[in-house]
């Protein structure tokens, strides 16, 4: 059966394609277009639901397994998506900076015959100096990333407290490899 199936990722990262070639060999790369904006108050619900919307932007095919993502970090109740620029992206990391804080990332699998959703956390520390704070943002890798940083970034000094490394890059592979397991796809 799983040689029928065609993977689909609805997703413009390419931390997301990386990690979704551990899960299986082949699939095709969409970006889809969809009003990502959630009032939840739960980061797990918040994660899920953005996941969620992009699934049901996507026109799915029959014999497609679509695959969408959606990562944000969560620290002392305040929810941080991707920076609008550099002020923003300093100010972030100022706030996660010697605090270990969640990120989380919501997955919606679905197929023409199921959907099934999931939200995975981990937990990281920061801990950079202001310079080196600014000397990471003025290379531009933070602006595309939720929280203004990317834990494989060499400048970035985050520490993987608990939880999957991952999970903290984008998609939470070990999660998704079980949730494929039990769909048996």
């Amino acid at each position: 059966m799983k040689s029928e199936l065609t993977y689909v990722l609805a997703s413009g990262s390419p931390r997301r394609r990386q990690l979704l070639g551990e899960v299986v060999e082949e699939f095709e790369v969409v970006k889809v277009d969809a009003d990502e904006t959630c009032l939840l108050p739960s980061p797990a619900q918040r994660v899920m639901y953005t996941a969620g919307i992009k699934a049901e932007a996507y026109p799915q095919q029959m014999g497609q397994v679509l695959l969408t993502a959606d990562t944000i970090v969560y620290c002392q109740g305040r929810f941080l998506g991707k920076p609008k620029g550099e002020e923003e992206a300093k100010a972030m990391l100022a706030l996660l900076n010697h605090k270990v804080h969640s990120v989380w990332t919501g997955v919606c699998v679905k197929t023409a015959e199921w959907l099934d959703y999931f939200a995975a956390e981990s937990k990281v520390l920061i801990d950079m100096t202001e310079r080196e704070i600014d000397d990471y943002v003025a290379t531009g890798s933070p602006l595309d990333k939720a929280g203004a940083y990317g834990i494989q970034d060499d400048l970035c000094k985050a520490t993987l407290v608990e939880g999957e490394l991952s999970n903290v890059i984008g998609l939470p592979v070990g999660r998704l490899k079980e949730v494929l397991g039990t769909h048996r796809v």
